[in-house]
């Protein structure tokens, strides 16, 4: 059970006032904010124990990277990874399906392959997959969804043939909130030996998620997401195909051997951790996800799937607001648009309030294009946030509706 007001005595930032008003925080999906245990974690290691990793036989190198490797351990445990040697450490999402969108590309696709993505993706699990395609003279395709925001897995064996090489969803929307029947795509794709990449941004933060229950082949996340600091990120990967894709990118630590005449790879997940990580905030994430462990991760999904019951109604009933997604399954956020108003002037006049939310394309224009729009305004929650704010956002809602009468 969540104890809210206790939880927020554990994020300074939420005294912040702004323009005179406390500070209501709902643009979690874009950054989530860090408790004190995070802040303190960074500063004490800047303090007492920075030193790079892997490299050095003095106390402060063996005592990082133990402390490096323990993180990485909690990312395992954490999504339920088999080993190790799968958690591989990067700058964030997006870093990661770049990651494979260049490794697992450069080993497996050629002229005349095909990709699948859907309609309802993020521009980091779509750019990445065109550029691949400029590359490789390959196909992009695409998944569409319905005006629900449903994803149309319906369509997917029509998708499908003996030219796929990887298909690339996203577990939960970051616009329309729904959650992908990820496990169904991923069990259609093995049928035919095609492998999965799930976009975890937005599903990590709010429940459980077992890669080895999914079965997915690839699953990134963002730490700045799940309450850890920024630049910090996971792909986790199945080991058989992390040994057959060559190095993302070269440098220190990633290396077994060097010379003039030929170089060879460090063991995983080593290849693809090249030069000096962010091992300070590696570390960090691994705070962050004892503090998601011990607060619940059912506690916290159960918390705010009741935000967003009681958000969606309170907005619903708001005169002249549209919901863009409503799937059964959602994560917590909610994307709307009140009236003929312009997202950018609601989200403005909200600010002058102390309410932070979205505004804009929520980088899914694609997305956008769907309902022949070009922004949205996005409230998301996290178990920090309070009924009272919602109420707060609704009602200066209905003032922005009078203002515009």
């Amino acid at each position: 059970m969540i104890d809210v007001l206790n939880i927020r005595k554990d994020f300074p930032i939420l005294n912040t006032t702004v323009y005179g008003n406390p500070l209501i925080y709902l643009d979690n999906a874009a950054t989530a904010q860090k408790p004190e245990c995070v802040i303190q974690t960074v500063d004490e290691l800047y303090r007492t124990c920075n030193a790079n990793i892997h490299r050095g036989v003095h106390f402060m190198s063996e005592q990082c990277t133990e402390k490096y490797e323990q993180s990485r351990e909690k990312v395992r445990r954490f999504i339920n990874a088999e080993k190790k040697s799968e958690i591989i450490f990067t700058s964030g999402t997006t870093g990661s399906i770049n990651m494979v969108a260049c490794s697992f590309g450069e080993r497996f696709v050629s002229a005349g392959d095909e990709i699948i993505i859907s309609e309802m993706e993020h521009h980091s699990n779509i750019v990445p997959w065109q550029l691949l395609c400029e590359r490789k003279n390959a196909v992009l395709k695409i998944i569409s969804f319905d005006d629900n925001g449903i994803l149309r897995i319906d369509l997917l064996d029509s998708l499908i043939n003996e030219h796929t090489k990887i298909i690339a969803v996203t577990h939960a929307s970051n616009v329309l909130g729904t959650i992908n029947p990820v496990r169904e795509i991923i069990a259609k794709a093995h049928l035919y030996n095609i492998p999965v990449l799930v976009d975890g941004a937005q599903a990590v933060p709010h429940g459980n998620v077992d890669v080895r229950d999914l079965d997915c082949d690839f699953y990134t996340f963002s730490g700045h997401k799940i309450y850890a600091p920024t630049g910090i990120g996971i792909l986790y990967g199945k080991e058989k195909l992390l040994e057959q894709m060559p190095p993302y990118q070269g440098g220190g630590d990633m290396i077994s051997t060097v010379t003039f005449d030929k170089t060879t790879y460090a063991q995983l997940p080593l290849k693809f951790e090249a030069g000096t990580l962010n091992f300070i905030d590696a570390i960090a994430l691994g705070a962050a996800i004892d503090y998601v462990n011990n607060t619940g991760r059912q506690n916290i999904f159960e918390y705010e799937q009741k935000l967003l019951d009681y958000a969606t109604q309170k907005l619903a009933s708001i005169e002249g607001l549209k919901i863009y997604g409503e799937a059964n399954k959602k994560v917590a956020l909610v994307s709307f648009l009140l009236k003929n108003i312009h997202h950018l002037d609601t989200g403005m006049i909200l600010d002058k309030k102390g309410i932070a939310v979205r505004t804009g394309t929520l980088c899914a224009e694609p997305l956008l294009t769907h309902f022949t729009q070009t922004g949205l305004v996005r409230a998301s929650f996290a178990f920090y946030n309070t009924f009272d704010e919602i109420d707060a956002l609704c009602e200066n809602l209905e003032k922005i509706s009078l203002m515009f009468k």
